[in-house]
C-alpha cells in the first residue's frame, strides 16, 4: 500500500491553495475549479472546496473543524524556514527540539489546521528518516 495524498476541505479553496503554495514553494494545479493539489516529491497535498463534499456524501466532511491530524513537512533547514514564515503564520510553537529527534515549529493554516515544518536533528532520527 502506497500512502499517496492528504485532503484539506476549505470553505475558502484560494485563500488555502495560496497558503499552501507559500509554505512549500510549489505550484498548485488547478485540477477543477473546486479541486487543487501540490504534488511535493513524497506525497501530494489536495486541497478540496466545501462544494466537493457533497460529492462523497452530504456533511461527511466539514471545513475549520479538524483539531486532531498535523499536516507536517520535513524540510532540509528548518532554522531558516523558521526564519521565513514565523512572522508570516500564526505560530502554534516557536522551534524547539522534539524527543524523537526532531527539531519543529508549528502553526495553523487560515481554516485552523496544525502545520508542522521538521527536520531531524539527532543522529537517531537522522538514521530513521534516511531509510525512508
Amino acid at each position: 500500500m502506497k500512502f499517496a495524498f492528504t485532503r484539506i476541505i476549505a470553505a475558502d479553496i484560494k485563500a488555502m491553495v495560496a497558503f499552501y503554495e507559500m509554505i512549500t514553494g510549489l505550484q498548485a494545479e488547478w485540477l477543477a475549479p473546486v479541486f487543487a493539489e501540490i504534488q511535493t516529491s513524497a506525497a501530494t497535498l489536495a486541497i478540496g472546496a466545501v462544494e466537493t463534499v457533497a460529492l462523497w456524501k452530504e456533511g461527511s466532511a466539514e471545513p475549520g473543524a479538524n483539531r486532531t491530524a498535523c499536516i507536517e513537512f520535513q524540510v532540509a533547514d528548518i532554522d531558516a524556514e523558521y526564519e521565513r514564515l514565523k512572522d508570516k503564520v500564526p505560530l502554534v510553537h516557536e522551534l524547539k527540539m522534539m524527543p524523537w529527534g526532531n527539531k519543529t515549529f508549528q502553526f495553523r493554516d487560515p481554516e485552523g489546521t496544525a502545520v508542522s515544518l521538521y527536520m531531524p536533528a539527532t543522529d537517531a532520527a537522522k538514521k530513521r528518516f534516511a531509510s525512508r
